[in-house]
């Protein structure tokens, strides 16, 4: 793994838990990870409930727009999480793959929707110190 790891989240529109989970890695991370987000079928605009949530968090994803999912996002990433995208996501060899089972925000109310990103909180906090530790490994 690179100095600077890299961390890519799939969920199918791109919108919710994989924009919540980068938003998440970045604040909490800084510029120690590489953050990347896509979609299998990218919506227009990000969720907002999503937007709602992470905002409570002091997080702002408002900003952030959906993108496609891409190989050579894939490919530059140490670390690929998936989040509902099934077989979407190529398999590259030397690449981490994570799949977050997490219930989709999409058509949610906030109140459903703030669980979803605690859980995703709590996983973010703990894949940052497994991937800086991993980076930081001399044996890598």
């Amino acid at each position: 793994m690179n100095s600077q790891p890299s961390v890519l989240f799939v969920c199918v529109h791109n919108a919710g838990r994989s924009q919540m989970a980068a938003g998440y890695l970045q604040a909490l991370a800084g510029d120690r990870v590489r953050v990347l987000s896509a979609g299998s079928a990218p919506k227009d605009s990000i969720n907002p409930v999503a937007v709602a949530a992470m905002l409570e968090e002091g997080i702002d994803i408002a900003h952030n727009e959906p993108k496609v999912l891409t190989d050579e996002a894939v490919e530059a990433s140490d670390v690929v999480i998936t989040m509902g995208c099934g077989d979407a996501c190529k398999f590259y060899p030397g690449k981490r793959y994570e799949d977050w089972e997490l219930d989709d925000p999409a058509g949610q109310n906030i109140d459903a929707v703030r669980p979803i990103r605690d859980e995703i909180r709590r996983r973010v906090e703990s894949l940052i110190g497994e991937i800086l530790a991993d980076s930081a490994s001399p044996n890598e």
